[in-house]
């Protein structure tokens, strides 16, 4: 059994009528050496696109067919799997009859074999995809749940809102790493099943780099050693939640997500955990009060399987001296940068996808800025894809204006991926 651990870096000092408090939590899992941790339960589908376009090139059929078949190969004895394919509707590849089937090596060679016979066909509807796949979940044993998604175009063929309620039944009941292969997909719309389902979401630009990535993302879910833990926070009366958000490894904010137990505290679902560390933000704002005074203004939990783990303290304490409250914590200044460059970068290629140049230089120009002064040097790989940098240090860039689709949406896929602060001590 992994333990867990919550440490909180904050500036706990605010000024007179100050309201709003900021602190960051790391949370740290990890098991003994001593005792290798057993397995838990688990259930694995891979969610494949074999819609028209999958075939224009024929390689993007040809590796996502030899990927998915290296996945099986890395899905953990015993652990109950199945293949989908994705079209207008979606339907059983592996077992033919529908529902997850325990891996072996008779299954695994099965599987193989139902896939390497794929051919395309129709168009796509991502909801229905989901759909089947949270069906045959329903049937597996409580664990950790885990798919792929893996497309080459846009969700054509249904409504947003009807892959929004696919979505809401969805919820909670598994998670899903999404990926496009090419560059004619949306990245909006796999972020949004990736955000939902608390997967990640990342752009296959050469179908040569498909397995590898399956093989990766298979052998990350099964490395994990917890199928869900949440994050309860307690604040007390009169205190408001502004936001929850991971901060680290990638942006991803909870703040929606809150499952209230009373009017004081609410639980935030993070899904599966291996041994890792990941960074949350969480902002409350409170009633100010008298110079001095001194109060809790929020208690942080871990809870697995509903008993709570570990606990961190989030505390105010008003003073007139401004050397304390102007202080600014370095964990807390740091994430909120990263935040910034993420949307930045956003709102940069959008104003460029839209013609206004001026708003996307100085947007990916400022991107360029923070991810110089926070280290984050993959994020500076990818931005000067799309800019010329002139000077990282003011920022100082232009727009390219031959830019390779692959790389804007690389950028814009990874643009949440974030770089860890080294920690200074509580």
């Amino acid at each position: 059994m992994s333990s867990f651990n919550a440490d909180v870096y904050q500036n706990e000092y605010l000024p007179v009528d100050g309201a709003e408090v900021n602190a960051i939590v790391t949370v740290t899992a990890s098991h003994s050496a001593a005792v290798q941790p057993t397995p838990p339960a688990a259930a694995e589908i891979v969610i494949i696109d074999v819609s028209g376009s999958m075939n224009n090139p024929r390689t993007k059929l040809l590796a996502a067919q030899q990927a998915t078949a290296a996945a099986v190969d890395c899905i953990r004895d015993d652990v109950a799997f199945s293949v989908i394919g994705g079209a207008q509707q979606a339907f059983a590849i592996y077992p033919a009859s529908g529902g997850l089937v325990p891996a072996t090596a008779t299954t695994r060679a099965e599987a193989k074999g139902a896939v390497a016979g794929l051919a395309v066909r129709g168009g796509t509807a991502i909801g229905t995809w989901l759909a089947l796949a949270n069906d045959m979940f329903a049937a597996a044993p409580a664990g950790i749940r885990h798919a792929i998604l893996l497309t080459d175009g846009q969700n054509a063929h249904e409504s947003g809102e009807e892959l929004g309620r696919a979505l809401a039944a969805c919820e909670g009941n598994f998670q899903c790493d999404c990926r496009g292969v090419g560059t004619d997909w949306e990245v909006s719309e796999l972020r949004r099943i990736s955000s939902a389902l608390l997967g990640t979401v990342d752009i296959i630009a050469d179908p040569a780099d498909m397995e590898a990535d399956f093989r990766a993302m298979i052998e990350g879910a099964m490395g994990k050693g917890v199928a869900g833990v949440s994050l309860r926070l307690w604040t007390p009366r009169g205190a408001t939640v502004a936001f929850v958000k991971q901060v680290a490894p990638s942006i991803e904010d909870l703040t929606a997500r809150s499952t209230s137990l009373d009017a004081q505290t609410s639980d935030y679902a993070t899904g599966a955990w291996g041994e890792e560390s990941r960074d949350y933000h969480l902002c409350i704002k409170v009633p100010p009060r008298s110079v001095g005074d001194e109060m809790l203004a929020g208690r942080v939990s871990l809870l697995i399987d509903g008993e709570a783990q570990s606990q961190a303290l989030i505390k105010a304490i008003w003073t007139q001296d401004e050397q304390l409250s102007t202080r600014i914590n370095r964990e807390v200044a740091h994430y909120t940068g990263q935040a910034e460059l993420a949307e930045a970068i956003q709102d940069g290629l959008e104003a460029r996808k839209t013609g206004d140049e001026a708003t996307a230089t100085f947007k990916l120009g400022r991107a360029v800025k923070i991810a110089a002064e926070s280290g984050n040097d993959a994020t500076m790989r990818l931005l000067e894809r799309v800019v010329e940098v002139t000077d990282p240090v003011t920022g100082t860039v232009r727009l390219k204006r031959a830019v390779d689709d692959a790389d804007e949406m690389a950028l814009d896929t990874r643009s949440t991926k974030t770089v860890r602060v080294t920690k200074a001590g509580p």
